[in-house]
């Protein structure tokens, strides 16, 4: 089973001392994508929904996250543009909610979202009191997602994140997570040996168990305490490795920075 995060002390953090870079996820780890996803759905669906409720509108969000034709990860692999993705995922949801949803209101939905996104951009709360500890502590860091560098970019900037200098992207190496390049790329532009690398996602397979198999030290961020999934050809040795948080503050404990202020 994957370890939880240790108690407050230095002799209880497994990576304080060992640990000289940490890489982060971007999207629910860095940045609260879901919610501004959501307010962006609201605003391009609004008039094909009108009198939509509340739970109406969750309901809606969280199916077009589900994605359950996996149009995302078919992005990802080539087999649709990003905007091409957007809208299919729209139209999965619009046909469940038996509303008609024609090329010409694709187009137009894909330009409202694109237009109303950017403005709910946000960092989650924990985010930069972890982004000061690491800079006090001198232990750099920066991001590796499972987008392209140039959109990644302005949303680390929208959301007020632009002192994550170092960003890997899907085009920076022709890879996306789970290969281990994607990774290794972020290590190199870091100056850090994997081994001395921690990487922190909210994805357990996509973050944990792909980090640890590059040969980084794997961080869970389980912000919802959900479940831990199925990990089908994962070795139990790997499993084991995997440090489990439910918030970035537990972070700090992990690497021994909270143990080593409370020491000053």
């Amino acid at each position: 089973m994957p370890l939880s995060a240790p108690n407050n002390t230095v002799d209880f953090a497994p990576f304080a001392g060992r640990v000289s870079g940490v890489l982060f996820d971007i999207d629910e780890t860095l940045v609260d994508l879901v919610a501004a996803m959501k307010d962006a759905m609201v605003f391009a669906s609004s008039a094909l929904l009108p009198g939509f409720t509340a739970a109406g509108w969750d309901d809606f969000s969280a199916l077009y996250m589900a994605d359950p034709q996996r149009y995302y990860d078919r992005y990802v692999a080539g087999e649709f543009t990003f905007h091409e993705q957007r809208g299919l995922r729209a139209q999965v949801v619009f046909g469940k909610l038996g509303v008609a949803f024609s090329a010409q209101a694709q187009a137009q939905w894909i330009t409202d979202f694109e237009a109303a996104q950017p403005r709910s951009i946000r960092a989650f709360a924990d985010v930069v009191p972890l982004l000061d500890a690491l800079d006090a502590a001198g232990i750099p860091y920066g991001a590796v997602s499972n987008n392209v560098h140039a959109y990644q970019r302005a949303k680390l900037n929208q959301a007020g994140l632009a002192r994550v200098a170092v960003l890997v992207g899907i085009d920076t190496v022709g890879v996306a997570k789970p290969d281990p390049a994607i990774f290794l790329e972020g290590c190199r532009q870091l100056g850090t040996v994997p081994g001395q690398t921690l990487y922190v996602g909210d994805n357990y397979l996509l973050d944990g168990v792909a980090s640890i198999r590059a040969g980084l030290s794997g961080v869970w961020l389980n912000r919802e305490s959900m479940p831990e999934p199925q990990a089908p050809g994962a070795e139990s040795a790997e499993l084991e490795r995997i440090q489990v948080v439910v918030t970035l503050d537990e972070i700090g404990d992990l690497l021994g920075l909270s143990a080593a202020a409370d020491s000053l």
